[in-house]
Parts: structure tokens; C-alpha cells; sequence
């Protein structure tokens, strides 16, 4: 708890707020704390980019639970605020992938994030475009090949369709939606794909280069691809077979060959903008329950969204991320510079740009 919230909640006890419950009140000062946090009036990143988009991730709770953490209220707050042009989720919106929840849970969730988060930025004219995560839409088969959380996906499956409506995209590929879709905005070719579990099906492999690679996809000046699983571990609790995607090779082949400009993700819960080849990385914290630090570190973990910034015609993205309570901007050079995981090493960003920069400045 930082001083400034320390504060406010001691103003509110004080005020002999408490005869609710401590539980209930306490969630209720969250929230309220989040939605008009003392002395916090937080600028956007300068020199906007062609294009401008909020990355958030892994915003659910408990299993079950319709409620969100303070910081998801004060994400979204800050959003409708700065007003860019897109919003991404890497997925986990609701907090499913328990067997026993029943269809009305499942219902109740979604009805949380439709209230605290979709409608919100809805009415205030902000687009969101996701991919699916474990806790929405687990894409875990059984022998027979059945989906082990089948509930879970028919829910956010329905969840989502509902809402198709309000999504004024420019649509490439809306088949499969919500599993898998494509859109543009402006000179961007978006893709999100389901990494909601480690494989990647050869249907989506095929489905993705076809896009990248279409008439619509060379022409875009940037190319992103979500998905909740990244390719590598970043946190020590993942770093394990079963919460990176179990086929790397046939992946990172479909991102260099396509030029895709980053493959965004979540499901680790720790901020890391990583560079391979010609593609960035880019593994988004979480706001949700759960925060982790980073592999190899006994760094505190913190909660964060990222503002990505596109300039048509740079080959380079700019990312400007920021902890959640409290507001504060987070440096490079305050991540690891490099993480080495179970299968795979990750090098930070900025240090393989730098090196590019200063071998064409040599050359």
C-alpha cells in the first residue's frame, strides 16, 4: 500500500466508514481510491505516434470472481483519460479454467467485465480488440479431443458475439472470431489467434501467414500478432512446458518470414519487452491478481500497462510502460537485460536496437 493510498484509506476510517464489513468496505475503498486517486493526474507519453494503442493484460481475480483489483479501475480511468486510438487485452479477462464453475458464474463474470471494462471504454469511443487466455477460453483438449473447458469457451464465445456489433472494425477475417481475427486500422494489420493453451494449430499457422502475407498484410506498415502464450518463459513460476507455446520453431519462422513488427502476449504477469531477429516480444504485466517478478531476479513485482506508439513508415515501435499504484513511468534499464528461461534466452530490447544503431553507425 503506498503512503498517498495509506492516507486516503486512513481519511475514510476516520470517518467511521467501516460498518459494512471489512472485506466489503475494503474492496469498496479500492475502487473508489482507483477511480479518483488522490493527487494523480498522470500525462500521456509526448510525441504520439500515427498510431497509439493501450496493452493491458491479465485483469482477472480469483476463481469466479465478477470483482476486479484496484488497479484495473485505475487502468481503465487513466485510459478513458489519455484517449488512444486502440486498446489490446492479452487475455485472462475473467477468471475461468476451474472445473465446477456453473454456466450463471460463467455469466456473472462476464457481466463484471462488460460493466467495469468493456462498456466504459465503449462509451467513451475507445476501440478494444483482445486474444483469448487460459482463464477466458482454455484451448486444452482431452483424449477425445473435446475442449477440457468447454463451458469456459461457449461462455466467452457468447460473451463475445454478443458484442460484435460494437466492434466498428475494418474487418480481414472474422471467421473464427472470437478465436481467431484480423482487422486494420489505419496502416496496421492486427491478428490475434488463439494461444489461450501451448499449441498453436496448424490451421492457425496457415491461417496467420496467409494473412501477413496477403495483398492487405504487405501492405500494412505495421503487422502485430496477439496471443496470450508467449514463446519464451520471462517468470520463474512458468517457466515450464505447458505456459509457453510447446512448438517455438514453426512460430518464430511465421513471425520472420511474415515481418511481423511484434508478437504481443500475456499469461506471465511481468512486463518485458524482449527482440528476436527483426520481431519484437512483447510480454505484457498484468493488473489482475497475481504479479510476478522476472526470472533470475528477486525484484518486486509490479502491475503495469504499455503504450505503444506506431509511426507509418519506422520500422521500430516505441513503448512507454508505467507501474499501477502507484503511477510511476518504468525504464528499460530498470528490467533484466537479458532472461534465461527453460527453453530459450531473451535479450531486452533496447540492448539489440542499440547495437543495430551503432553498427550502421560504424558502417
Amino acid at each position: 500500500m503506498t503512503q498517498s493510498r495509506r492516507q486516503f484509506v486512513q481519511n475514510l476510517l476516520a470517518g467511521g466508514l467501516l460498518a459494512t464489513g471489512a472485506a466489503t468496505w475494503l474492496q469498496r475503498a479500492d475502487r473508489t481510491w482507483a477511480q479518483s486517486p488522490p493527487n494523480l493526474e498522470p500525462a500521456p507519453p509526448p510525441d504520439r505516434g500515427d498510431l497509439r494503442i493501450i496493452a493491458i493484460s491479465d485483469l482477472n481475480n480469483g476463481y469466479g470472481e465478477t470483482d476486479y483489483r484496484a488497479e484495473v479501475h485505475q487502468a481503465i480511468a487513466l485510459i478513458q483519460r489519455w484517449q488512444p486510438d486502440l486498446v489490446i487485452c492479452g487475455g485472462d479477462m475473467v477468471a475461468g479454467q476451474k472445473l465446477g464453475l456453473t454456466r450463471s458464474q460463467f455469466q456473472a463474470m462476464w457481466a463484471g467485465f462488460d460493466r467495469t471494462i468493456y462498456q466504459p471504454l465503449c462509451q467513451g469511443g475507445i476501440p478494444f480488440a483482445f486474444t483469448l487466455g487460459n482463464h477466458d477460453a482454455s484451448n486444452i483438449t482431452l483424449p477425445d479431443r473435446t475442449f477440457k473447458y468447454a463451458l469456459d469457451r461457449n461462455e466467452a464465445a457468447a460473451y463475445w458475439r454478443r458484442q460484435r456489433s460494437t466492434m466498428n472494425w475494418d474487418w480481414v477475417d472474422d471467421a473464427w472470431f472470437p478465436f481467431f481475427y484480423a482487422f486494420r486500422m489505419g496502416n496496421a494489420l492486427i491478428v490475434s489467434w488463439d494461444a489461450s493453451g501451448p499449441v498453436i494449430s496448424a490451421e492457425q499457422l496457415l491461417r496467420a501467414e496467409q494473412l501477413f502475407t496477403s495483398e492487405v498484410g504487405r501492405a500494412a506498415q505495421v503487422r502485430l500478432l496477439l496471443g496470450h502464450m508467449p514463446l519464451h518463459a520471462v517468470t520463474p513460476q512458468r517457466n515450464q512446458p505447458g505456459n509457453v507455446l510447446r512448438d517455438t520453431a514453426p512460430v518464430q519462422s511465421l513471425l520472420e518470414r511474415a515481418q511481423v513488427t511484434a508478437y504481443i502476449t500475456g499469461h506471465h504477469h511481468a512486463y518485458f519487452p524482449a527482440r528476436m531477429g527483426m520481431v519484437d516480444l512483447l510480454h505484457l504485466g498484468c493488473l489482475g491478481g497475481g504479479a510476478r517478478s522476472w526470472l533470475g531476479t528477486s525484484s518486486t513485482p509490479i502491475r503495469t500497462l504499455t503504450v505503444i506508439d506506431a509511426r507509418f513508415g519506422s520500422p521500430n515501435l516505441r513503448y512507454s510502460s508505467y507501474q499501477l499504484n502507484p503511477f510511476l513511468s518504468l525504464r528499460d534499464d530498470q528490467l533484466p537485460r537479458e532472461i534465461v528461461g527453460f527453453n530459450g534466452r531473451l535479450v531486452r530490447r533496447d540492448q539489440l536496437l542499440s547495437k543495430d544503431h551503432a553498427l550502421k553507425v560504424k558502417i
